[in-house]
């Protein structure tokens, strides 16, 4: 039931995620920095919010009670933001990015729970809710795209809220067997439980002001988000040094340091909606045999990769460990960072490559999507079944949800990425912009290539801290 509910509770992200910057640039008249800025502000919010689920739920709401929740919210946010004006986007974001941002970690612990600690199907279990996701990106992609070619905003946000309301609907008619397993809130006595969830709700309700103030002043709400950032990393370390149980705590440090890995893939990957969006409306002839293709339409090369590989990936592992064959998280990791920087480094050449008019051919931008999508499916879903592994019980809430806020803290590196950039001045060809593409994607290629080969030379390291002393098959 977990997948068919991802399937549907993906449409309206997809929608947002993929057509965000071209709403507020085209339609609004926002400039390409200030477009980059508000999409790194809402990726942070909807990752980072993820913490705050990942301590909600469970604690004071039950896990399917705060995605029921959050799942209304988005469904409004959506109305709001068909309205067609600033003020009604930024309204309507606060409401979508509070339900966004908290019920996405109740959806992985309601799935996580499933599974003991040491089940190997956990990691086969994410890997096909992870593919259920994708199918939902495929089809917001999709009718983004439409919809983008027609210029029909509003009809495109009404489509977004359908797919809440439909994963609403299926959460109800499966409540009970989406119920928690072996949480805080299932402790409570009567009047304990009363309270937990009026100040669950309470709580959730006035993230919809703050998070509508936050959004008036983006700069500032950059910097605060990288701030808290920051703090949380702290708070993180400062649990694994005071952890007593050994073993755990060398798993914690493991995580710690997957996590730094994660952060350069996702600065990368979270470019896809803003700076490699605009790079291809302005830099990219935009067209395949004669069609033309809609900006939105390119993101489901990484979803069409995702959902025909990611099955076979998970077999395909499952067979090599059969055989004796170490496949473990850290290769995963340092492949995934490998597969990223290849990913940016075949721009540069596509734009050496250019037409007179400085148009990139299709196939560049293609090929990089395809990698950085092979890429995502060794680090993403393994990422999530990682925290059963690596976190204490008593800690999984808030690790799935830093997990989660490393996505959000990477959004506004991608952000600063994207501004580094201009706005073309009117009438301007791809030959103005391209130098500084160039130059742009070749560092960040570089820059990924190196972590991932660190990585790669980190892995006994790493291995010792999972596993103990023991050494690997």
């Amino acid at each position: 039931m977990l997948f068919f509910v991802q399937v549907f509770a993906t449409l309206a992200y997809a929608v947002l995620y993929s057509s965000l910057v071209l709403y507020a640039t085209d339609h609004l008249k926002f400039s390409h920095e200030q477009g980059a800025r508000m999409m790194g502000v809402f990726g942070a919010f909807n990752y980072g919010l993820h913490l705050l689920g990942g301590y909600l739920g469970g604690r004071f709401l039950s896990n399917r009670n705060l995605f029921v929740g959050g799942m209304a919210l988005q469904v409004l946010g959506c109305v709001l933001i068909a309205q067609g004006t600033a003020p009604a986007l930024d309204g309507g974001l606060a409401f979508f990015l509070t339900g966004s941002g908290l019920n996405v970690t109740c959806l992985n612990m309601m799935l996580t729970q499933r599974f003991a600690p040491q089940d190997q199907r956990r990691e086969t279990a994410f890997m096909w809710n992870y593919a259920g996701m994708n199918v939902g990106f495929f089809i917001g992609f999709a009718v983004a795209g439409h919809y983008q070619l027609t210029q029909r905003y509003d009809a495109l946000f009404l489509f977004a809220s359908l797919g809440g309301l439909v994963s609403v609907l299926l959460s109800l008619a499966f409540w009970r067997t989406l119920a928690d397993r072996d949480t805080p809130l299932r402790q409570a006595s009567g009047r304990a439980f009363a309270w937990r969830f009026v100040v669950g709700w309470v709580l959730v309700l006035a993230l919809v002001p703050l998070l509508w103030m936050l959004l008036q002043h983006l700069e500032d709400t950059d910097r605060g988000l990288k701030w808290a950032g920051a703090a949380v990393a702290l708070m993180l370390v400062g649990l694994t040094l005071r952890h007593r149980d050994r073993l755990e705590r060398r798993r914690m440090w493991a995580y710690l340091l997957l996590t730094l890995g994660s952060l350069v893939f996702w600065s990368l990957y979270q470019m896809a909606p803003s700076g490699l969006q605009l790079f291809a409306v302005g830099n990219v002839r935009m067209e395949l045999a004669g069609t033309v293709i809609a900006p939105q339409w390119v993101q489901n090369i990484n979803t069409v990769v995702i959902v025909l590989m990611g099955p076979a990936l998970a077999h395909g592992f499952v067979a090599l460990r059969a055989r004796g064959w170490p496949v473990d998280v850290p290769q995963q990791f340092a492949l995934a960072l490998l597969l990223m920087g290849a990913g940016f480094l075949v721009l540069p050449l596509g734009i050496a490559l250019a037409d007179a008019q400085g148009r990139v051919d299709f196939g560049w931008l293609a090929l990089s999507y395809v990698l950085q999508a092979l890429g995502e499916l060794l680090i993403s879903p393994i990422g999530y079944a990682m925290i059963g592994q690596l976190a204490p019980r008593a800690y999984q809430g808030i690790m799935m949800g830093s997990w989660m806020l490393v996505t959000g803290l990477a959004s506004l590196f991608a952000a600063d990425f994207s501004s580094v950039v201009p706005t073309p001045a009117e009438g301007a060809t791809a030959l103005v912009s391209n130098p500084a593409y160039q130059q742009l994607f070749l560092r960040l290629g570089l820059g990924a290539v190196l972590v991932g080969v660190l990585m790669g030379l980190a892995i006994p390291f790493l291995r010792r801290l999972i596993d103990g002393m023991k050494k690997p098959a």
